[in-house]
């Protein structure tokens, strides 16, 4: 059997969905390019949805998180109806993970923290870029990163106060994994109380 034939059942999985999802991911490492790659889902006040690629930088026995700019069209969605949805996929095993719940923003010493170990064009990157605005050319890109560059010559690169982190606290997980004929096996988490409640879904 095929390891992305490989069964999964209800008494199989950690009765904690934060720690069937470490073993998971620690199962991907060295199978994909980059494991840390999440879709992420927002919507609108009205409901209208968006979807794009991002970095999981953090993840915990609470909660999930990544770091953007506050005023990109995701941060917007999320200031309006802060709720979302990641869904992180393993093609070489056969597997996805769904992930909703409510967003908060991260603490600023949790931003400052992150920001401060990024590398520093990726620093002066996230000063320059006025996400998700209209730009007239990539030179006038470049020629902000170039300002910056100079601006901050010789000393640390701070911070912006747009930018910074956010943590998704989940309340519903959904574990799937390929099986043949469309017949997958998929195996939902629920808040129960203070524990979690395990069911498994039709294909």
């Amino acid at each position: 059997m095929s390891e992305r034939g490989v069964p999964l059942e209800i008494d199989g999985v950690n009765a904690n969905p934060f720690e069937q999802f470490q073993l998971w991911f620690a199962e991907a490492s060295g199978l994909m390019a980059e494991r840390e790659a999440v879709a992420l889902a927002t919507a609108t006040r009205e409901g209208v949805p968006s979807v794009r690629m991002v970095l999981m930088r953090h993840h915990d026995g609470q909660s999930f998180g990544w770091y953007t700019n506050y005023d990109s069209s995701k941060g917007r969605d999320l200031a309006a109806n802060p709720r979302a949805a990641l869904l992180w996929y393993c093609e070489a095993l056969g597997r996805q993970i769904r992930i909703e719940g409510s967003v908060e923003k991260m603490s600023d010493a949790q931003s400052d923290e992150y920001f401060s170990t990024r590398q520093r064009g990726s620093q002066l990157g996230a000063h320059a870029s006025h996400q998700s605005q209209p730009l007239a050319s990539r030179e006038k890109l470049d020629q902000r990163v170039h300002e910056l560059a100079t601006r901050y010559e010789g000393r640390d690169v701070p911070r912006p106060s747009f930018w910074g982190g956010y943590l998704l606290t989940p309340e519903r997980f959904e574990f799937w994994q390929h099986r043949e004929n469309r017949l997958h096996d998929r195996i939902a988490y629920w808040p129960d109380g203070p524990f979690w409640r395990r069911e498994r879904l039709s294909p």
